[in-house]
């Protein structure tokens, strides 16, 4: 079958090469000129940046699509040991957090005794939720409410307080310390949310970086991820076209007939996997009252990226692979954030070092950093014109804390502020990962990933099921891949029988 795929993120492409290997006839549109989606890449100035995600856990879901397509997967991980570092600004320390908890309690033992026995309770009680939900709740299609809410009743009743409570009641179960709390109640920013407003279902994450696989980035950059499976889809001729945005479509008889991009040209297919928000694409393109924009404003949303790409000559001291700077006010401005109801004078802020573990992202004797700063949303804060400042503030902090003074070594930036995301890749409200994962939007409360109107439209990404993030969007895409299974079978057993 002839199916059209809008969108290159790796949702999407993990879709195309996994119809392709069933014998479909594929082709891809992407509003872009370059695949990838927010997993991208930024090349100025001789520095090489990865534009989003910069690591990633459950690095066997890429295993799984691999034996899936029948492929050595096209590049190479790398795993992370340390995990990241946190710094405090209110005390001036910076503590490393290691997978090994003798390590890590040596680390932190001056802010909680003990700390290996809880923390392998906690963790215990993680990643046995974990384990109990991952094959029976998240790995399926659920085609009804009432489907969704009877495959929960399968989950032991034990995990049942984890509903109840958030990412740090749950955290306030096993840890005294305020600074321990915070360092590892940062899995939540992960969803793009707080400690404070995610459920404590969400601990799960935990158990993923300090246990089950830890994280990992790739040899050569993130990028290589969307290169190795580009090359994987020209093998099995699948074309993609760049500069395509689709803001239109055809129907006829109750079917998708075509999607139309903004030159007024129509796309036309069989079936069509969108790989663009599910709510947005829904509001913005099919024009649903169910998903109009009065109604999605009213939802949750992740918080907004704002980034600073920073090419910086010399090598930067105190600062490892991953780092995150706190401020003195964790509870205060993580419970404002969303509503941008707190100053961005002194933001808190991701800061991802490139060139620790990719020498080649810069020219030598350099560095390339990326920094991640989450913001609100464009509901809450429309207008950038200070992004600017922002920025110089982020320097001027990364600075004294590091002891090292980037704005005069500054050779390259760049700076993305959330309306520049919600141009780039069409990201609702500048949202950086789509619907939040509250308890109302998980499951099948999230968009489903099969249209309610069209039977031949489908979606795949981080607004529909599972959700968000590296390895739940491998997983999407073999979901919505056993949808299109079942509807027409497996169309290479049925090419192999007719040849």
């Amino acid at each position: 079958m002839d199916i059209l795929i809008t969108g290159t993120g790796l949702g999407g492409l993990t879709t195309a090469l996994r119809l392709a290997k069933r014998g479909h006839r594929v082709e891809m549109l992407e509003k872009a000129d370059r695949p990838g989606g927010r997993l991208n890449q930024l090349k100025k100035d001789g520095f090489t940046f990865d534009m989003a995600p910069s690591f990633f856990s459950m690095s066997y879901e890429f295993d799984e699509f691999a034996k899936d397509c029948g492929i050595s997967l096209p590049f190479q991980f790398v795993p992370l040991d340390p995990l990241y570092t946190v710094n405090f600004a209110k005390t001036g320390k910076q503590y490393v957090i290691y997978r090994d908890l003798q390590r890590l309690e040596k680390e932190l033992e001056e802010l909680e005794p003990d700390l290996a026995r809880k923390m392998k309770a906690y963790l215990d009680s993680a990643g046995s939720f974990f384990h109990d939900s991952i094959d029976k709740v998240v790995r399926r299609n659920y085609n009804s409410l009432a489907e969704y809410l009877f495959t929960l009743t399968r989950v032991p009743l034990k995990h049942v307080p984890k509903v109840t409570r958030n990412v740090w009641q749950e955290l306030e179960k096993y840890f005294d310390s305020e600074e321990v709390k915070q360092i590892f109640s940062l899995v939540a920013f992960f969803l793009g949310a707080t400690p404070y407003d995610t459920p404590a279902l969400y601990s799960l994450l935990s158990y993923t970086e300090m246990v089950h696989d830890g994280y990992h980035n790739v040899k050569g950059g993130m990028y290589k991820i969307v290169e190795g499976l580009m090359d994987e889809m020209e093998k099995e001729g699948v074309k993609v076209h760049y500069n395509k945005e689709i803001v239109d479509y055809k129907e006829e008889g109750g079917k998708l007939k075509g999607l139309v991009d903004q030159n007024g040209k129509i796309w036309t297919a069989d079936d069509y996997v969108v790989n663009a928000d599910a709510a947005g694409f829904r509001n913005a393109v099919f024009r649903r009252k169910k998903y109009r924009t009065q109604r999605l404003d009213k939802q949750k949303w992740t918080l907004a990226p704002f980034t600073m790409y920073l090419g910086i000559k010399g090598k930067v001291p105190n600062i490892h692979h991953h780092n995150y700077f706190l401020g003195k006010n964790f509870k205060e401005y993580a419970s404002k954030i969303f509503k941008n109801d707190i100053s961005l004078e002194k933001p808190y802020y991701y800061v991802n070092v490139q060139t620790r573990n990719n020498p080649d992202a810069a020219p030598k004797g350099h560095e390339a950093l990326f920094v991640l700063v989450p913001v609100p949303d464009l509901r809450y804060k429309p207008r950038w014109e200070d992004a600017e400042t922002l920025a110089i503030n982020v320097i001027r902090d990364l600075s004294q804390r590091t002891g090292y003074d980037l704005e005069n070594n500054l050779v390259s930036k760049t700076v993305f502020n959330p309306k520049d995301w919600e141009q780039f890749l069409n990201l609702y409200r500048g949202s950086g990962l789509g619907l939040a994962h509250d308890l109302n939007q998980i499951g099948a409360f999230r968009p489903p990933n099969k249209d309610e109107k069209f039977n031949n439209v489908f979606y795949v990404g981080s607004s529909t099921v599972p959700g968000t993030g590296l390895p739940m969007a491998v997983i999407s895409s073999g979901l919505v891949t056993q949808r299109i299974i079942n509807k027409y079978g497996n169309i290479s057993e049925k090419c192999a029988k007719n040849q």
